[in-house]
């Protein structure tokens, strides 16, 4: 029988990549993919997808336009190109999106932020691998995101080689409508299986700087935009089901082994300076300095229905009642906390949020409380 060519041809690091499918099935992708990505990463990826299908689209490609002039029906697209590589990372997920169908994978790879401090050459230089990856955090991952700087780094790079942490782009997939199954390194790069589940958001006013907004659940059921500064990279408020699916949560009550945190945000979590911005929303009215925390609309469905009542009767608050009662940080510990201070609170309205105030202030200081 005639060969035939797929139409799969990528503009890769100034080489291009055809990929040949042959109709006697003679084994051609096989070997391609493994002189590409090795024995391990082609069986991992036909755990999942069947590489050599002619309905599985195989590309390396950081032009979503090779993808969507693809010819035919696609039910699996695999794309070697990594991420960072990407001029409009979204866009090009979104296009990616729309040219599948719900439940079709797609699988793409990255290289993270700890891969390529493990793979640069001065990493084991430390002073000047410190040094070396500071103003290289401040070139690829600070100048994309600010105005002003974005054009300089975008006429330097094009684009290319930016920093990335695996907590953002999987956040991006999300945005755009997959569902994170897996992950595997392989090789210095990260392969991230996903799931088309419905239309992306077209999400765009996503925050990238210190200070941010995110949406929570306030008094009477209202969505209020709460203050804090930055903790999390980029797009993770988008993986909190993942998260809790792969870990729960843990005695601290929050997400267990949350790699959406970012080094300092552990720091500013534990003393509570990520939290020093709601002070805004006190002055605002949408919050005041004592009372149950602002929480989001998918904790609050593990949240009991009568408590969950009782909550919406009241503004949210700085300081929570677990502070003030001296209790541990863990999910049980913080509702039972918000119970007492609630029913407290619609005994003695006024006197309640004063004495939970100075019980939190004395335990902060001379308890050394500290955040869950």
């Amino acid at each position: 029988m005639p060969e035939r060519r797929s139409s799969i041809k990528s503009q890769t690091q100034g080489s291009v990549l055809q990929i040949i499918r042959s109709d006697d099935n003679d084994g051609t992708m096989k070997q391609l993919l493994l002189e590409r990505v090795g024995e391990e990463a082609y069986k991992y990826f036909n755990h999942f997808i069947d590489t050599e299908s002619p309905e599985t689209l195989v590309v390396s490609t950081t032009n979503e336009f090779n993808i969507l002039n693809h010819p035919g029906k696609v039910k699996a697209i695999l794309n070697l190109s990594k991420v960072n590589n990407f001029r409009y990372i979204n866009k090009f997920l979104e296009k990616v999106n729309n040219k599948l169908l719900v439940d079709d994978h797609f699988i793409l790879c990255c290289e993270t932020i700890t891969a390529r401090k493990e793979r640069h050459s001065l990493g084991n230089i430390p002073f000047i691998r410190s040094l070396w990856f500071g103003m290289e955090f401040i070139f690829l991952r600070v100048f994309p995101k600010v105005w002003g700087l974005k054009k300089i780094y975008f006429l330097m790079t094009r684009g290319r080689n930016r920093l990335l942490s695996k907590a953002e782009v999987m956040g991006r997939l999300v945005s755009c409508g997959f569902k994170i199954e897996a992950s595997e390194a392989f090789n210095g790069l990260t392969y991230i299986v996903t799931k088309k589940v419905k239309a992306p958001e077209f999400n765009m006013n996503v925050s990238y700087g210190p200070l941010f907004k995110m949406n929570r659940i306030g008094k009477n059921g209202k969505i209020i935009g709460v203050y804090k500064f930055r903790t999390m990279h980029p797009f993770a408020e988008y993986l909190q089901d993942y998260v809790l699916q792969l870990n729960g949560y843990g005695e601290s009550g929050k997400p267990k082994n949350d790699f959406r945190l970012t080094p300092w945000g552990r720091f500013l979590r534990r003393y509570w300076l990520d939290e020093l911005p709601q002070l805004i929303n006190v002055l605002k009215g949408d919050m005041k300095l004592v009372g149950v925390r602002p929480v989001s609309a998918r904790y609050i469905q593990d949240i009991p229905e009568d408590l969950k009542e009782l909550r919406l009767k009241f503004k949210p608050g700085c300081i929570p009642p677990y502070v003030s009662l001296d209790r541990k940080g863990d999910v049980n510990s913080v509702l039972q906390s918000e119970r007492e201070y609630l029913e407290e609170k619609v005994k003695r309205p006024y006197s309640t949020d004063t004495r939970y105030f100075f019980k939190a202030v004395f335990n902060i200081l001379f308890r050394r409380k500290r955040s869950a």
